[in-house]
């Protein structure tokens, strides 16, 4: 049976308004196996980032239980949440969220040095890591000097420097233009299957959703498998 490295059980979510409790996930189940793409596309609204905030640790559910690496994230405190998520998972958001004050190369190396290891060893790794997203002639530039297709490589190696079970990403390529997007994309699958990192996409793009190994289909807080 194949590892499984995340794992979504009965999740629901709802958040007060005023007087209303209003239900945004309802009985949410899956797994992730590694190695696997699984894209998650829907409306917007439908509850996509909300998951990923619950898959990620940065929220908790109302009711279910989200396990990564087989931990239960609830049962943890809010300090091993964090080093849970800076072990085990990587984030890459539709804005790029790099450090402007900081290089490419010590935007990647900075999660690796919080993790706890030494610098040298930071930044050899994300110097790597940045040669093989096509990079090695930028790591000295902060975000400000590069393109936007660059900045999304810059945050795709930086989510992996700590070679991560799983990337959560946020409509990674949401803002680039078409063929910076295809590249995105192709890069996305090389990375995952030279890797074996598990890759969540949550996307309204259907070209991106088509290169998963699964897509599933948010609707009105529900979660349901694309054939």
């Amino acid at each position: 049976m194949s590892e499984i490295v995340l794992s979504a059980q009965a999740l629901g979510q709802q958040f007060s308004e005023g007087p209303q409790a209003i239900t945004v996930l309802t009985e949410v189940s899956f797994q992730v196996a590694r190695g696997e793409r699984v894209a998650i596309v829907g409306r917007s609204g439908s509850g996509k980032t909300t998951l990923l905030h619950l898959l990620g640790g940065l929220e908790l559910p109302s009711s279910g239980r989200v396990e990564l690496m087989g931990r239960d994230l609830a049962s943890l405190s809010e300090a091993q949440r964090s080093q849970l998520r800076n072990q085990h998972i990587g984030f890459v958001y539709q804005l790029h969220h790099l450090l402007p004050e900081f290089t490419a190369l010590e935007n990647v190396a900075l999660p690796a040095v919080i993790g706890g290891l030494k610098p040298a060893l930071a930044f050899a790794k994300a110097r790597d890591l940045l040669a093989r997203v096509g990079l090695s002639e930028r790591v000295e530039h902060k975000p400000s000097e590069l393109s936007g297709g660059e900045r999304q490589r810059v945050a795709l190696a930086r989510a992996l420097v700590n070679e991560p079970a799983i990337v959560l990403a946020d409509e990674p390529t949401g803002n680039l233009d078409r063929d910076t997007a295809e590249a995105i994309h192709q890069l996305i699958v090389e990375l995952n299957e030279s890797l074996g990192t598990s890759f969540i996409i949550v996307t309204h793009e259907e070209r991106l959703a088509a290169l998963a190994h699964r897509r599933l289909s948010m609707t009105s807080g529900a979660l349901v498998e694309v054939d």
